[in-house]
């Protein structure tokens, strides 16, 4: 299987069918169920809620209505920063009861689907992909980072409360050709021989083959795998998001992964995350 550029991946079509089944999916839960821990830290489901609420709207705000957003000014933590700003959105939510926060979910998320549904892949990005390193993005990766946003904190709810997965593949399987992109700058320190190459084997409906190859003091991500890698990691869809979002404990992490071939250039993968930590 030759090694390919990955083309860029439309996720604009997949926010409101994804959103529109979560929505059916959390106005079932009974009241105990709001309460429950999750694995976002000590976010419990309806905190968690609160935040999709908050990333959305924020989205909405700051790049369809050109509203100006709160500015880091470089001092401290980039990520305490954010942090923060989630922590004060939480604590408001407090106040709100889970039936509102879903009327809002309901609401936000509709109008989010509709705005990027008429964005331009070629649009301007909102703000760079931080977590894959980059000072500028494409439009279409800024919109996969917002798509994979809301798939996984969908998902760590669902995941709290026993709800299924999303019924469609695809979903996933977009939210992980988004997140997989990730990998070069999670890389970026490991050295390697010309030419090493680690091959991805993600199995299930939502997987795929690719491919981590060193090339000019970098790495670089590809479909497919060459013909002898230098080594081989094979984990399935699941385990590939969870691994990549923090929602895998790292004790888990080798009985997931199968590695075949040089394992220092497996290992790490392990603390690889499509997500600002």
């Amino acid at each position: 299987m030759p090694l390919e550029p990955i083309p860029p991946t439309d996720t604009r079509a997949f926010f409101r069918p994804l959103s529109a089944e979560f929505v059916a999916a959390i106005r079932a839960l009974p009241d105990e169920a709001w309460a429950r821990p999750t694995v976002a830290g000590s976010w419990r489901v309806r905190d968690v809620l609160a935040h999709l609420v908050d990333v959305s709207a924020r989205r909405l705000s700051f790049h369809r209505d050109r509203h100006p957003p709160p500015r880091f000014d470089g001092r401290g933590d980039f990520v305490a920063f954010i942090n923060d700003l989630n922590a004060r959105w939480i604590a408001v939510a407090a106040r709100m009861s889970p039936g509102v926060l879903t009327s809002l979910y309901a609401a936000v998320s509709d109008e989010l689907a509709s705005f990027v549904e008429a964005l331009p892949l070629d649009a301007p990005a909102l703000f760079p992909v931080s977590w894959a390193g980059e000072d500028s993005s494409a439009g279409w990766f800024d919109i996969g980072r917002e798509f994979t946003e809301v798939w996984h904190h969908q998902q760590q709810i669902r995941d709290a409360v026993g709800a299924a997965p999303p019924s469609n593949p695809e979903w996933l399987r977009a939210f992980l050709l988004i997140a997989l992109r990730g990998l070069p700058h999670a890389y970026r320190d490991v050295s390697g021989s010309p030419n090493d190459t680690v091959v991805l084997r993600i199995t299930g409906a939502s997987g795929g083959v690719f491919t981590l190859r060193r090339e000019a003091q970098k790495w670089s991500l590809w479909t497919g795998q060459p013909a002898e890698p230098s080594a081989v990691a094979e984990l399935s869809d699941d385990t590939a998001w969870r691994l990549l979002f923090n929602a895998l404990p790292p004790s888990a992490v080798a009985g997931r992964v199968r590695v075949s071939g040089k394992a220092a250039l497996v290992e790490p993968l392990g603390g690889a995350r499509s997500v600002i930590v």
